[in-house]
């Protein structure tokens, strides 16, 4: 591989506007699901006719739209699988992501020209079995999580060239294989293989000896129990460089459920990271402003979980919670006269020191001077969501540029 390969930035969309946070803010491709055969139920996904506006709305701005169609189907799912794939295709989207064989094949037959890829659920860690699963007509392999990029490496010199890469460097990371895990079904009814999972694993847990109910004993440091299960955030933007020179065609982040604003901001810093590895791929590393980005969106401590081998110290022990340290106060919607028109979205006030950040670029420093309501008459403070608001700027800031403050 002696051209300079530059990996797609692949990014979550749970609807359509984290889709359009996702286009806008730098995303490559994007992945979303519809109303069956998807892993992640929580989001609203798209109906046929959402899909086809999504599509079309990526399209006009040049990025990809997979569809997830990765659950593992039930008889009476296969049934209606085929008129859901012919929809889907007629939709435009650009590939299926699959992990279960029967869905690939009847993909294969129902929506030949459709290009496949093969879901993280499948669990791939090896060259034969990716080989033979491009036999079967995939184009991409979404590899397992739990990877060093040692094998990832032997796995790409042992594929055609064709045969595209694809790896999951920022986000939640599941405890279990691959996302293979019973506990939320067993739990409380919720199959995390048709994407439902409740995430137990997030849970504090304590433990009790049988003879003594009631009686618990603590694995943990503190009084709020043991979250034993709980795995760190994934984060790898600091090796942008190591992925790309093992193969790896696609980076993808993780997040259907996530906010609009995770989306932008995270897909702002991997969009800005992979531009700075092409124009210095010899000698690569990250601007800090760059990783400092991924810490201002809400998260749980980061690791870089198995691509340096086992991971170490990779679970969050103190508490199953996140991080979040800024919160959105307004987006902007127009620039005109150096006046900005935002819609609010959280309280602020005149004078507060504010973060701009407009699509694709590095955050600004803003103070909000004065703010004014629709009717041109100064506000003391913003607290009407929603409410379209204009604060003086000299600087002509784009449409969707948001506007944040250091939490409280």
């Amino acid at each position: 591989m002696s051209e300079l390969m530059i990996p797609e930035v692949l990014a979550p969309a749970g609807d359509r506007e984290r889709l359009e946070a996702a286009v806008l803010f730098g995303a490559d491709a994007v992945y979303l699901g519809g109303q069956e055969f998807g892993m992640r139920s929580s989001p609203a996904n798209f109906t046929p006719e959402q899909l086809k506006s999504a599509v079309e709305h990526a399209h006009r701005h040049g990025v990809r739209v997979y569809l997830t169609c990765n659950t593992v189907p039930t008889n009476e799912e296969m049934e209606r699988l085929p008129a859901y794939l012919r929809d889907a295709a007629a939709c435009g989207i650009d590939a299926l992501i699959v992990s279960d064989i029967g869905v690939l094949m009847t993909a294969k037959r129902v929506v030949p020209e459709l290009e496949i890829h093969i879901s993280t659920q499948a669990g791939v860690v090896n060259y034969v079995t990716a080989g033979e699963l491009h036999r079967m007509g995939a184009r991409r392999i979404v590899l397992a999580r739990e990877l060093p990029l040692d094998s990832i490496r032997r796995i790409r010199e042992h594929l055609p060239d064709e045969v595209e890469l694809e790896c999951f460097v920022h986000g939640a990371m599941c405890m279990s294989f691959s996302g293979r895990c019973l506990l939320s079904n067993y739990m409380v009814g919720r199959d995390a293989n048709r994407g439902e999972c409740a995430q137990p694993c997030r849970w504090g847990y304590y433990l009790m000896e049988e003879k003594r109910p009631g009686e618990y004993y603590p694995v943990y440091e503190d009084e709020r129990g043991s979250y034993i299960l709980n795995a760190k955030d994934l984060c790898m933007i600091e090796h942008i460089d190591k992925l790309a020179g093992v193969g790896v065609n696609s980076l993808k982040i993780e997040g259907r459920a996530k906010s609009a604003y995770y989306v932008a901001v995270v897909t702002n810093a991997y969009r800005n990271a992979v531009d700075q590895y092409r124009r210095h791929p010899d000698s690569f590393r990250l601007e800090p402003w760059i990783l400092e980005e991924t810490f201002k969106v809400s998260h749980r401590e980061y690791s870089t979980g198995f691509y340096f081998g086992q991971p170490e110290n990779a679970q969050c022990y103190q508490d199953g919670g996140y991080v979040r340290t800024c919160d959105v106060v307004a987006t902007v919607d127009s620039w005109r006269d150096g006046m900005l028109e935002v819609i609010q979205r959280n309280r602020f006030f005149p004078g507060d020191q504010l973060e701009a950040l407009p699509p694709r670029s590095r955050p600004v420093p803003f103070v909000a001077e004065r703010i004014l309501n629709e009717a041109g008459e100064t506000v003391q403070s913003a607290c009407h969501p929603m409410e379209r608001l204009r604060i003086p700027s000299e600087r002509p800031f784009p449409v969707g540029t948001i506007l944040r403050k250091q939490k409280e």
